[in-house]
């Protein structure tokens, strides 16, 4: 071998000094080099199940916690000092919801952190279990039920409860001055069918260890159900207005039943009774969660539909070849219209889906169910796609849930305030007024706040063919800057359903959303 000439040997001891260097600066942090985790392997879980059966969930529940009542299961308590990440001072910390009563499936959740993934398991010790008499050293590591997220919504000295993931795939969040009142969910599979529901579930979390200066929280959930399977990406930014922004990609199960219903970005509520049907007996106006659901389509239309209490089950649906938005909203935000100061009616959110990817045509489905009281959720909302994925295709979704308050996703023109049903004074005998209904709606917004009193508004109003518009007359509100519209229609079989649809325009310029309404069968 011929000697190094006095140049390359200079160059030669320059590299490895260079490399020496390297290696120092780098040293242990180099050698320990974790893959990050994130998105894709979730989803690579999740087609793998998606090729084998639905396995549920095993973990049988102590004898102890079996018998648990309501007041029972609501007597354990997680200890806040030993909240995940206190220790560390970050912004965000979690606490575990127990094992017990209706939450009875084990869920496991993981943290990943510098260092990679690691499982973050049951411990006896976080709880303190109230009056009731257990002997929880022997009964291992149960897995959780659920979690919930603290933030400092309101002031740096203390941290809310911002959102919280309990029982199948359900989640609910909150944003600044929001009580808990709807939950949205990760999928729904045949709602309202008559062969029964499907519930998946969140079997397994990641949650991203926050950074300390962090403004938002990122976790990953792997869905299963015997149909299907799913991988999500959630990141949570609290504010005013908390948003949730969802990545979610889904897999049907080959060989299994076909699925009739995918209900994809499902919503859930309550509704009891409100303006557009009283309840004879209660003090309280209004008692709901939410009082319609909004839809806006990419041709611009803007769709209101008020939620009712139905003798039985009403499944409806909006067909829209785009979709801009859709959400189960609280518009009623004064506490005049509840009169409830437990409950505070008025406090409980909105949430406003909008898409973040193309999802294609499809249609947004409305499920109402009966219901004796308010302590029963009986509205479901959801987009189904026209086309289903074949067994093993991915389904690719991307949308963002906002939790809103006073300020709200709404038409730009003007939206309905209120939908009251029910006559004053009439000269119409009983006979006469026999199958009549009459509604009252104020419509309210810019485009006819620029209105002077003496424009000439027009309704537009239609109803099926079980329906006959009797009366419609368009006037401003003497109370303020808004038009009421006075409607009265005749229903033709009351055994059948009307459908009825109203809007406002001028010179056939639209200046409204679109009430549309169901006078259900009596």
């Amino acid at each position: 071998m011929k000697a190094l000439s006095r140049l390359s040997q200079l160059v030669l001891l320059a590299l490895l000094a260079g490399l020496a260097v390297f290696l120092i600066s780098t040293g242990p942090a180099f050698a320990q080099a974790v893959p990050a985790f994130g998105f894709e392997d979730v989803a690579r879980l999740a087609a793998e199940r998606a090729q084998g059966p639905y396995r549920p969930g095993a973990a049988a529940l102590p004898p102890e916690l079996q018998s648990l009542d309501y007041d029972g299961y609501r007597d354990i308590r997680f200890r806040p000092a030993r909240s995940l990440w206190r220790d560390q001072q970050l912004p965000f910390e979690v606490q575990f919801f127990h094992r017990g009563l209706y939450q009875r499936e084990p869920v496991q959740v993981n943290e990943i952190g510098a260092q990679g993934v690691r499982a973050l398991p049951y411990a006896s010790a976080d709880y303190d279990f109230g009056r009731n008499t257990v002997q929880p050293a022997a009964w291992g590591d149960l897995g959780h039920a659920g979690f919930r997220i603290h933030y400092p919504l309101h002031t740096p000295q203390y941290k809310d409860e911002l959102a919280a993931f309990l029982g199948a795939s359900y989640f609910r969040a909150l944003g600044a001055g929001q009580l808990y009142g709807l939950s949205a969910r990760g999928l729904a599979i045949d709602t309202g069918a008559p062969t029964g529901e499907e519930f998946p579930r969140f079997t397994q979390f990641w949650l991203e260890r926050p950074a300390a200066d962090a403004r938002s929280l990122t976790l990953y959930a792997l869905l299963e159900s015997p149909r299907a399977t799913g991988a999500y990406r959630f990141e949570i930014v609290p504010g005013t207005d908390t948003v949730v922004r969802v990545q979610a990609r889904l897999f049907l199960r080959p060989g299994t039943r076909p699925i009739a219903t995918l209900g994809i970005a499902p919503l859930t509520s309550m509704f009891f009774s409100g303006e557009n049907q009283p309840r004879p007996g209660d003090y309280r106006p209004e008692v709901h969660d939410s009082d319609g659901l909004q839809v806006a389509s990419g041709e611009g239309e803007w769709l209101w539909r008020p939620l009712q209490n139905p003798k039985r089950p009403v499944t409806t649906s909006f067909s829209v070849r785009q979709l801009r938005g859709f959400g189960l909203m609280q518009r009623d935000r004064a506490f005049a219209s509840y009169e409830d100061p437990e409950a505070r009616y008025e406090r409980r959110p909105s949430a406003w889906i909008r898409p973040l990817s193309d999802w294609g045509p499809g249609r947004v489905e409305l499920l109402q169910l009966p219901t004796p009281d308010e302590t029963h959720d009986n509205v479901v909302a959801y987009w189904v796609p026209e086309r289903l994925p074949a067994p093993g295709e991915p389904l690719e979704l991307r949308y963002e849930i906002a939790w809103q308050g006073d300020a709200q996703a709404q038409p730009p023109g003007s939206r309905v305030l209120q939908s009251r049903v029910g006559m004053g004074y009439t000269k119409l005998t009983p006979l006469e007024r026999s199958g009549q209904v009459q509604y009252t709606l104020d419509f309210a917004g810019p485009a006819l706040d620029a209105l002077p009193p003496d424009a000439q508004v027009q309704a537009v109003v239609t109803a099926d063919a079980n329906g006959r518009v009797l009366e419609q007359i368009v006037h401003p509100h003497p109370a303020g800057k808004r038009w009421r519209l006075i409607l009265r229609v005749q229903r033709l079989d009351p055994r059948r359903p009307v459908e009825l649809r109203a809007f406002l325009q001028q010179d056939r310029q639209v200046l409204s959303e679109t009430w549309s309404h169901i006078l259900l069968p009596e």
